[in-house]
């Protein structure tokens, strides 16, 4: 959804030659979603069979996806799975080579440049079942439990998370670990720990 106040890209608007930009391509997803919306809630035959050519069009788009990996070498399939507007499209027909939780890993990793810039730390923790466990941290010593910061972060990697990875059916943060302090040991004792020693070698 376009954001009050901002205008999408001209519907004709491309980037130098003829590429979309990923500006262009969230612009136009977006804008398939209104049209989408508004198609559905609109009703008669004529709608219908709007629809139902979308449907059946994105049908074709998904069988044409499966046979390019199908043609593709281990390394290219790889590298095609690995960009995010493609991966996203492969995660929608089914068709992803990568299991979820090397998928949602990936979301993660993405995002960590992003919560690190905000003074904390996102880590992948691994799958309980069907729900993706995340080690979060927001910085300033609270861990990843308190001030609204830490539920926007929150839910960002829970959008991307699940985004990547649908067949997952949570976020989960898990507490941060934290390191046990070395215990404290006063010089004076470690003074006369060896002094005591000395005395004893001296005497023998």
């Amino acid at each position: 959804m376009t954001e009050p106040g901002h205008t999408s890209p001209e519907p004709g608007h491309t980037s130098p030659g003829g590429r979309l930009g990923d500006p262009e391509v969230e612009a136009r997803l977006a804008r398939i979603d209104e049209v989408l919306a508004g198609l559905e809630a609109a009703p008669g035959p004529t709608v219908r069979s709007a629809l139902e050519a979308v449907g059946l069009l994105t049908e074709v788009y998904g069988e044409a996806l499966t046979r390019v990996l199908e043609h593709a070498d281990p390394a290219l399939a790889e590298q095609l799975a690995e960009d995010e507007l493609l991966g996203h499209l492969l995660v929608l027909h089914g068709i992803h080579p990568e299991p979820p939780e090397q998928r949602a890993a990936r979301a993660v990793e993405r995002l960590r440049p992003a919560v690190r810039e905000r003074g904390g730390d996102v880590e992948w923790a691994g799958l309980d079942g069907q729900v993706a466990r995340v080690r979060l941290s927001t910085g300033g010593g609270c861990g990843g439990g308190c001030g609204s910061g830490a539920a926007d972060v929150t839910e960002a990697v829970r959008e991307a998370v699940l985004a990547a990875a649908p067949e997952l059916t949570a976020v989960e943060p898990v507490p941060e670990e934290r390191r046990a302090a070395p215990a404290f040991v006063p010089l004076g004792s470690l003074t006369r720990r060896d002094g005591g020693a000395t005395r004893a070698r001296e005497t023998t």
